[in-house]
């Protein structure tokens, strides 16, 4: 799967679950307390591969999955460049302390999995939008 073809599905099932909400009238606080990693394991269970393990994808004790990406993550699926004889595909933005290139065979990936930036929730509250693709717009490079 590419990083597009990632984002473009994750923002398809972003709307549906934002749709159902706004329907039933929930503010942006409730909307935002909603994507808490244990309410969405119970109620969302299909959002999210690792859900159906009970699984967190970063070591967090409050895990809020509203963004479930970070706006500061940018991609290309072309590669963004040459390094040596490898390719750069991803990178953060503002090279997180927690964050690391990261080399799989010719490719290199931003790893983000010791960062929990876009899932505190003061973070989220800056940037949220009920459409999580005009959040998270400046990652397509």
């Amino acid at each position: 799967m590419t990083y597009t073809s990632w984002f473009k599905e994750h923002a398809r099932k972003h709307k549906i679950i934002i749709d159902k909400l706004v329907a039933k009238n929930y503010t942006k606080e409730q909307i935002i307390e909603y994507f808490d990693f244990d309410n969405m394991v119970a109620e969302e269970n299909n959002f999210c591969l690792l859900y159906k393990d009970n699984e967190k994808c970063h070591d967090m004790e409050k895990l809020n999955c509203y963004l479930c990406a970070c706006p500061n993550f940018r991609f290309d699926d072309k590669g963004i460049k040459k390094v040596g004889k490898n390719t750069q595909f991803s990178f953060c933005d503002i090279n997180h302390k927690d964050g690391s290139q990261d080399v799989y065979s010719t490719r290199i990936h931003q790893n983000c999995s010791k960062c929990d930036v876009p899932h505190k929730l003061s973070y989220i509250k800056k940037h949220f939008d009920l459409d999580w693709s005009k959040a998270m717009k400046q990652c397509i490079l």
